[in-house]
Order: C-alpha cells, then sequence, then structure tokens
C-alpha cells in the first residue's frame, strides 16, 4: 500500500523490538556524544595553533596554516585567515562540544571543511592528504546544523537556538 497525502507512511518495525526503549534512551546520549567527539577533534586541531605549540608533525601549526595560506590558496590576509580558523577549531571547537551555538558553529565548521576538500583535494588523494576526514566532518557539520544541538547541550537548557 502506497502512502497518500491524507494517510500516513507505513512505521519501520524493528528486527527486535524489545530493544526500542534502548534506542529510544540511547539515541539522545549518542548523539550528543557524536557532537562533543566532533567538537574535541577540532579543538585537538585549534588549541595548537592558538597556543604556538607543536602539532604532530609540526612545529608551529599556525605557521604552517598561514604558510599554505599565502603559498598555496594565494589568499588575502593569511594571517588574519589563520587566525579566524584556529579560533573556530579551539574556541568553536569548544562550542561545540558544550553545544553553545550549534547550528552557527555547525555552518561554519561545514563551510570550513568543504574549503580544505575542494581547495587542497581537488584530486582526490585520499591516500596521501586524507580528504575523506575534511569531507566526512564536512557531512558531520551539516547534519548538526540542520539537527540543531540536541537535547544534551547548553543550546537546549538555555531553551534557544538558532
Amino acid at each position: 500500500m502506497r502512502p497518500t497525502i491524507d494517510s500516513p507512511a507505513p512505521r519501520n518495525t524493528l528486527l527486535i523490538p524489545a530493544l526500542a526503549p534502548l534506542y529510544h534512551f540511547g539515541e539522545p546520549l549518542a548523539y550528543a556524544l557524536l557532537r562533543v567527539c566532533y567538537g574535541v577533534i577540532m579543538i585537538s586541531h585549534g588549541l595548537p595553533k592558538l597556543l604556538g605549540q607543536a602539532h604532530g608533525s609540526m612545529a608551529d601549526p599556525m605557521a604552517a596554516s598561514i604558510n599554505l595560506i599565502q603559498n598555496v590558496l594565494h589568499l588575502p590576509a593569511p594571517a588574519l585567515i589563520a587566525l579566524f580558523v584556529a579560533l573556530l577549531e579551539g574556541v568553536g571547537g569548544l562550542l561545540l562540544a558544550l553545544g553553545l551555538g550549534t547550528r552557527l558553529i555547525a555552518a561554519m565548521m561545514g563551510v570550513q571543511m568543504l574549503t580544505i576538500a575542494g581547495l587542497l583535494g581537488p584530486t582526490w588523494p585520499w591516500i596521501d592528504r586524507g580528504m575523506e576526514y575534511p569531507v566526512l566532518l564536512a557531512f558531520l557539520s551539516f547534519y548538526i546544523l540542520f539537527r540543531g544541538a540536541g537535547h544534551h547541550s547548553l543550546d537546549h537548557t538555555l531553551g534557544r537556538e538558532l
């Protein structure tokens, strides 16, 4: 039977219906953990830039970002753009983890990830550059943007969301 405008769509039934309460209870927690994990990952990229600390193979990740923006991407004001990126990753990551300003931060991170994927990976060198990560994070950003902060967030606690 096909649903019409007047009739509801058929509901999917669970293979193990007894698990429904677990799914109902666990979904908001799982979503909150997903959002927090993404925020922490971004903090781990932004904080070293902001603090001038080494990160992975980069002795000075802020200098590396400025060099990339200036000499590879040829964008104006590379130091200012690098500072914005570091703040988005560091402070924005913290806000995302806390669930504060979630939709706005997710939108900005999504644009950043799509920009990284588009400018630095047009040939999709997955093995050498790992472009699957910014693409996945872009889609995760847009999912968070459309879903919102969720129940376990400061946005929800404060009773507001963008």
